[in-house]
């Protein structure tokens, strides 16, 4: 049976309106989701924690590049860091766009989620992944959300992310390939140069684009970094 929330409620820049969120059971551990706007749906995979079905009140919210998708870079490390967290008490969504390649399009379904997780699922921590174009979804995304408590952008565009100073006091987290032929290194040494304290740049030697020559290091460090800054401690 589907999980069905609904309301009116709106993004934080009030540009697109939640109708219904409904979640299909797809597998272990796993739900088909989707969120019914005014503008479309956007559909992704919920990932709950809690014993309820619920992400507990933290959660890690995935997006990807300007193609959209679900499953990240390295070999698809959203699923599989997921998967593991969930273990951990943390939730996560991996979010596809409803419009993939248009900036305001794509950070309007970041915040409607991250309203919806707050408002009806009681998030009150939350992590945001984006790979590629997505790093500018999430960098923007970061800097609007109250809820929001640390950044990751991987292999990140430099365009877009106009609010990367405003995402502090969260923490960034920038991460490259320095072989990266698609967007190069330089973009979050920009970026990196750009924000505020906290904030910390890792670059791998030898990665691409698809980070998939450092995917065991990544998915160390990612795991690592999502459970110190989800931790109810953590400010």
């Amino acid at each position: 049976m589907a999980k069905n929330g609904d309301g009116r409620r709106r993004s934080r820049d009030n540009s697109i309106s939640l109708l219904v969120v409904q979640r299909t059971p797809r597998g272990a551990g796993v739900e088909d989701l989707i969120v019914q706007t005014d503008r479309g749906d956007i559909r992704g995979y919920y990932h709950p924690a809690g014993p309820d079905g619920t992400p507990g009140d933290a959660v890690v919210l995935w997006v990807g590049g300007a193609g959209g998708g679900t499953e990240g870079p390295a070999g698809g490390i959203y699923r599989t860091l997921a998967e593991q967290l969930a273990a951990e008490s943390i939730g996560s969504v991996r979010l596809d766009y409803r419009y993939p390649n248009v900036l305001l399009e794509c950070l309007a379904d970041v915040l409607v989620t991250l309203a919806w997780l707050e408002d009806s699922e009681g998030v009150r921590r939350a992590a945001l992944v984006g790979h590629s174009f997505g790093g500018a979804v999430v960098i923007d995304a970061g800097a609007l959300s109250p809820i929001v408590k640390t950044v990751v952008a991987l292999s990140s565009q430099t365009y877009g992310a106009d609010l990367v100073h405003d995402v502090s006091p969260r923490t960034l987290l920038l991460i490259h390939g320095a072989d990266d032929q698609v967007l190069p290194a330089s973009c979050s040494r920009n970026l990196y140069k750009a924000a505020a304290e906290p904030r910390e740049l890792v670059i791998y030697p030898g990665a691409g684009h698809g980070l998939d020559e450092c995917a065991a290091a990544l998915h160390d460090l990612l795991y690592t970094h999502l459970r110190e800054q989800l931790a109810p401690q953590a400010r």
